[in-house]
């Protein structure tokens, strides 16, 4: 999803993922999934939430229609967030909603670390991240020549980690097998000619068909003492 601002060159990467917005608003593999279905199940109970970077706008649709009242928040205009700003700086009080949720968008952040803690400071009741998963050098290598705003994929070692060090108590932790169309999921972030050729031979491995696969990892926790 959108990535965040950086001191040096964060316009241009606004800019850059307001130019996809679109793509991002019909992508399949964005607007569907098992992970999505679980977001949504993990919700149940809450009245309010805040989707941080929230990209296509597919978390926050599907748990408006599950009747929740949602804040989407990103740090590009054109993915038509309700509040532009950085997941490492939420513009919201302590304890602002029930959830707080990030899905596929962490491996964009600049501070994983720093995020996670604004999620658990905004959070009364439960915070949800889904993220995919580290797949190992030669899968980050390809990732970024894909999209360079990519920072990095983590384990869920890593993940346990920086949940833990933002005070939040795991309730439950999913990890999924994720199919993605190769060629759209290249064409979405404009890779092309030789970079797309060494993406192909870089995942070899995980190419069957015409997808891609991928791991996917779903957090479910709360805040301590909540």
């Amino acid at each position: 999803m959108a990535a965040p601002d950086t001191a040096a060159g964060g316009t241009a990467l606004s800019d850059t993922w307001s130019e996809r917005a679109e793509l991002y608003r019909t992508s399949t593999a964005h607007s569907q999934g098992p992970d999505l279905e679980l977001v949504v199940e993990w919700a149940e109970g809450c009245r309010t939430a805040i989707d941080v970077a929230t990209g296509g706008g597919h978390v926050a649709r599907r748990l408006r229609e599950a009747g929740i009242e949602v804040v989407s928040c990103d740090p590009a205009p054109g993915m038509r967030p309700d509040v532009i700003c950085h997941a490492e700086e939420l513009p919201f009080a302590d304890r602002s909603f029930d959830l707080a949720v990030t899905r596929v968008a962490a491996h964009h952040y600049s501070s994983v670390a720093q995020a996670t803690r604004e999620l658990a400071r905004v959070a009364s009741r439960r915070v949800v991240v889904v993220d995919n998963l580290f797949g190992g050098d030669d899968a980050e290598l390809a990732e970024k020549l894909r999209d360079p705003s990519h920072v990095r994929n983590y384990t869920e070692v890593e993940w346990r980690g920086f949940l833990a060090g933002a005070g939040i108590e795991l309730d439950d932790v999913r990890i999924f097998s994720y199919p993605i169309e190769l060629e759209p999921w290249l064409d979405r972030t404009d890779c092309r000619g030789e970079d797309a050729a060494r993406v192909r031979e870089l995942l070899a491995d995980r190419i069957t068909g015409g997808d891609v696969v991928f791991e996917r990892i779903a957090l479910r926790g709360h805040p301590r003492g909540a």
